[in-house]
């Protein structure tokens, strides 16, 4: 074991064993991931930003989820890149814990953004004439400053209880840094930040699943017993597109925790299915939303064609 007092303040991560042929793609192929996943997120916002006609409660709410997957991109894409550009292998250990909040952050706040978004079409469904009186602007703000400040809350508590060890290691196994990879660079009692971790992820899982369930079998309740079938199949459409979205951050957040409490999984497998959560739904969250919403799918073609392409 290393000496506690004879700690870098820079890390080593482990090599990704690419050949040459094998690394190049990957670079190329991280790279346009990551063009992709601005692209696709900004045009979202910018979309509803610039649209005066989508300063609606519902595309309010909406406009946190690419910002909160700008995050966790951002945090992660450019470090992979220039690993793989410059086959470097150390990182700023300061480096390494603010790419781990930001992580962090992003998969708290993809959960609870999402969870709100349920609770704004549960009240625009279910009770349609009280909607405005209820999802007023002021209502709005308040609701998405205490998911960010809940979030900020959590997160910091998490690293702060990790700061305040000492490391031993400073070799990093994971495809980024995050509070588990951290951990394992610890050599002292970590059962405090093991329980405060369980209880970060119990009470965000219990609170969005319960939020979202009660929700929807309002609203499925609530589809069933209307008499118009056009406002039956839109309700059902809108629902859909947040279920999918919120069932695809879920497995990818399960998938996750399952591998670093299976001690016998593949190294590279963890790695993939860690790289896994921050690839695909920043990718696909832009995409489900602006096929599958009416409004923001035309109010974005239109801008494209008068701001864009009119050359």
């Amino acid at each position: 074991m290393e000496n506690y007092y004879n700690i870098t303040s820079f890390l080593t991560l482990q090599n990704l064993q690419l050949p040459v042929e094998t690394a190049v793609a990957t670079f190329l192929l991280a790279t346009l991931s990551y063009l992709v996943i601005l692209f696709c997120n900004l045009s979202l916002i910018l979309t509803v930003v610039l649209n005066k006609t989508l300063h609606q409660p519902m595309y309010l709410l909406l406009i946190n989820l690419p910002i909160n997957d700008l995050l966790g991109s951002s945090a992660v894409y450019p470090q992979v890149i220039k690993e793989l550009l410059l086959d470097t292998r150390r990182m700023n250990y300061a480096a390494c814990v603010a790419q781990a909040f930001c992580v962090h952050t992003y998969a708290v706040g993809a959960v609870l953004i999402l969870t709100v978004m349920a609770y704004d079409r549960y009240v625009a469904i279910c009770c349609p004439l009280k909607y405005n009186s209820i999802m007023t602007h002021s209502h709005i703000m308040k609701l998405i400053v205490t998911i960010w400040v809940f979030n900020f809350m959590l997160v910091s508590v998490l690293f702060i209880l990790l700061l305040r060890l000492p490391r031993c290691r400073s070799l990093i196994t994971h495809s980024y840094c995050d509070n588990p990879t951290l951990l394992r660079l610890v050599c002292a009692d970590k059962s405090v930040n093991n329980i405060y971790g369980l209880f970060t992820v119990a009470i965000v899982q219990v609170i969005s699943h319960a939020v979202i369930v009660y929700t929807y079998l309002r609203i499925l309740l609530a589809c069933f017993r209307g008499n118009r079938a056009d406002a039956r199949s839109k309700a059902m459409q809108t629902c859909a597109t947040h279920l999918a979205v919120f069932l695809v951050m879920e497995c990818m957040g399960l998938f996750t925790i399952i591998s670093y409490r299976l001690s016998n999984i593949s190294p590279v497998l963890r790695r993939f299915i860690g790289a896994s959560a921050i690839i695909f739904p920043p990718t696909l969250n832009p995409i489900i939303y602006g096929l599958k919403t009416k409004e923001i799918r035309g109010k974005a073609l239109t801008f494209f064609r008068s701001r864009v392409f009119r050359f």
